[in-house]
């Protein structure tokens, strides 16, 4: 509670002054009650209510930061429990007749407290509904973060799909060429069984960047699954998809990568395989662009046979 008064001092002060100025306003004016007429049901509901806006104060001020809606909130609440109170002080002493300000304390404060305290929880309802929006980015971040790749800064292949469909759409829209390339490092698995997957995932994150210096800035690169690589190519005919894909296996094959313990220079090669897509749906597209690989990587004379 003081660490409640030091944050909020001004608006409990403001309050405890008015409420003590109203009090002894009251006790000059006019004179105590006798007991036997005092109406404690009207004691019990105004002074209950007072009691319950201060708690209400009270509340708001302790879970809320400093700030407008807050003080609107607060300077709102503060006029009904000054009403209330004022009309509290009303059953406990009588003023004389000629006295009319004790109506204009009871009676104003109330429609102005009303009308702060609308303003207030306007206001807060539009801070919750930013507060949901920003929530909501959130989740979706995290919900994308869960789609990338643990290794490498790249989208994995539920990303893959994700945007695939995304293209797929546009690229109807503005008729306009969308190709795939996929790319598969050569006997991958033998640099894991010879220098641990530490040095694996070292070489594709060394590939990843690679690829990505060699890209354009349009294209977007995923991690299909191990040492596959899938770039997406908006805007791109098959031919010129085919001579992007001759530039990056050129690249990975002339590539001068040293482990990190020995520094000794592995020899990466690299297969490439492209499809462009005509009324394929992601996955058929996907289908297509895994035996376009897999006719890559077949030796020469078995595609002669």
């Amino acid at each position: 509670m003081r660490h409640l008064f030091l944050l909020h001092r001004f608006n409990l002060g403001l309050l405890l002054v008015l409420a003590n100025a109203a009090l002894v306003l009251f006790l000059a004016a006019g004179d105590l009650k006798p007991v036997d007429e005092l109406a404690w049901t009207d004691i019990i509901g105004e002074g209950g209510t007072a009691a319950l806006a201060l708690a209400w104060i009270v509340l708001v001020l302790r879970s809320r930061p400093s700030g407008r809606v807050t003080h609107l909130l607060v300077a709102g609440l503060g006029c009904l429990f000054f009403s209330w109170w004022v009309d509290t002080l009303d059953e406990f002493i009588q003023l004389p007749d000629t006295i009319l300000w004790d109506h204009w304390l009871e009676s104003i404060p109330m429609p102005i407290g009303m009308l702060l305290l609308t303003l207030g929880i306007y206001h807060w309802h539009r801070e919750q509904l930013i507060i949901s929006a920003q929530m909501a980015k959130r989740e979706k971040l995290f919900r994308d973060y869960r789609l990338f790749d643990k290794v490498t800064p790249l989208g994995g292949a539920d990303y893959l799909r994700q945007q695939l469909d995304i293209a797929l759409q546009q690229a109807r829209q503005q008729q306009q060429p969308l190709s795939l390339l996929m790319l598969d490092l050569t006997d991958f698995s033998a640099i894991n069984r010879r220098y641990g997957f530490a040095e694996g995932d070292q070489v594709l994150q060394a590939v990843t960047q690679l690829l990505l210096l060699n890209l354009r800035r349009h294209d977007l690169l995923f991690r299909l699954a191990g040492d596959r690589f899938v770039a997406l190519l908006p805007g791109t005919g098959e031919r010129q998809a085919h001579a992007l894909g001759q530039d990056l296996k050129a690249a990975v094959d002339h590539f001068a990568y040293h482990t990190q313990q020995q520094g000794e220079r592995l020899q990466l090669c690299a297969t490439c395989a492209v499809v462009m897509a005509t009324q394929d749906n992601s996955e058929s597209l996907l289908q297509r662009l895994n035996l376009a690989l897999a006719r890559a990587r077949q030796p020469p004379y078995a595609h002669s046979a």
